[in-house]
């Protein structure tokens, strides 16, 4: 097991007004990312509706600023022109060019999934969309899990005070293994998936979505398996849409179709092949035991979910990915997947399909340039134990 260095949970912290300054060791050029955070304040006197909307607006702004800072001085890898002979045949699907929205990115699976999209798609955009509950909040640590993913902790790096609102700067000295890492290509964002003003931002100029946020471990709700005050604040003070499985999911869908919709009115869509917009990782049917919750069953939710994709939204093209049990401990990574639509209910090896979490990654990243998948439901693993 990966043990989170003190740098990471330092980071988690910093994530209002956080910027992150990358050098080059070759270059020696200092470029710099800004990354901040700050989503949402305690607008108190006003009404639901402007809180939402200035909110909205704030990020927009804090986006705009981010890619002004970008700039001419360090130009992503997927704005340089691709060679010929790197050009995929004409009408194959590609995630060159294009922009990935990663819900739960702070998770572990969504943290591996950012991973091996920017290692493996040098000319794509990643936008780790993280869960907010407020600045103090434990969640926060989950920052760190993303940061040591994607390789952000392997540069050299001073941190200033973590209580000075003029000093929470974080800055790396990149080495020269850490070229390929393509740190450069990921933006973070917060948002609550409960809110759609805040979907339907992070939604817009996204090209297509994999989904790995969750209120469950395992096929337990996070506030009761790990007492989570944070998660069961939430769950119970708005108890008609307190679940990310359901009414979360249903604001990025429509965040994402708003986003699609208003590309083809402005003339911006793009043409040709596309990968698929939406890849949802799911769980097998037998991958757990059933879990009573306040919203219902532990599978029943996923069920829930998985029809809200293919009922709701047929504008959308998706891939749905019911992952087996993760096993990070006896199931060794980089093992083939194997896949299967409408398998047998009955058939009794299906409960010990088992699955790396990394190898899960690579599948749910890889799913979207798999025209086999579009519009299909398919159970996913790569290994059985007895």
């Amino acid at each position: 097991m990966r043990l989170f260095s003190l740098f990471s949970i330092v980071i988690g912290f910093l994530h209002i007004n956080s910027t992150f300054c990358f050098v080059t060791s070759s270059s020696l050029q200092a470029r710099s990312l800004s990354t901040t955070l700050r989503l949402s304040e305690d607008f108190e006197g006003d009404g639901e509706a402007e809180r939402l909307q200035r909110q909205a607006e704030e990020l927009r702004e804090q986006i705009r600023k981010m890619e002004e800072n970008l700039g001419e001085s360090r130009p992503r890898n997927y704005d340089i022109p691709t060679p010929p002979d790197e050009m995929k045949g004409e009408g194959e699907m590609s995630l060159k060019k294009k922009r990935v929205l990663v819900v739960g990115a702070n998770g572990r699976l969504g943290s591996m999934v950012c991973r091996y999209l920017l290692r493996n798609n040098p000319q794509t955009e990643v936008v780790a969309c993280v869960h907010y509950v407020g600045e103090n909040s434990p969640t926060a640590r989950g920052y760190g899990r993303l940061s040591y993913e994607v390789g952000a902790e392997d540069g050299v790096g001073s941190i200033g005070a973590a209580w000075s609102a003029e000093e929470r700067t974080a800055t790396f000295e990149y080495a020269d293994y850490m070229k390929d890492y393509n740190l450069q290509n990921i933006r973070l964002v917060e948002a609550e998936l409960l809110d759609p003003v805040q979907c339907n931002t992070i939604c817009e100029g996204v090209d297509s979505v994999i989904w790995c946020a969750t209120d469950f471990n395992g096929n337990q709700p996070r506030a009761v398996s790990g007492f989570n005050v944070a998660f069961l604040f939430r769950a119970v003070t708005d108890p008609t849409k307190g679940r990310v499985e359901i009414e979360g999911l249903r604001n990025i869908l429509g965040g994402l179709k708003n986003a699609k919709q208003e590309g083809k009115w402005k003339g911006t869509a793009p043409t040709g092949k596309q990968p698929i917009n939406f890849v949802h990782v799911s769980a097998a049917p037998l991958a757990f035991e059933d879990f009573e919750t306040p919203f219902g069953t532990f599978n029943g939710l996923k069920r829930e979910g998985e029809d809200i994709i293919k009922n709701e939204f047929p504008s959308l093209s998706y891939a749905i990915l019911q992952m087996g049990r993760y096993d990070d401990n006896f199931v060794q990574e980089d093992l083939d997947i194997q896949m299967e639509e409408n398998g047998e209910n009955d058939n009794p090896d299906r409960r010990r399909r088992r699955i790396n979490r990394r190898d899960a990654a690579r599948a749910a990243a890889d799913a979207l340039t798999n025209e086999d998948l579009s519009g299909k439901t398919v159970e996913v693993w790569s290994a059985t134990r007895g």
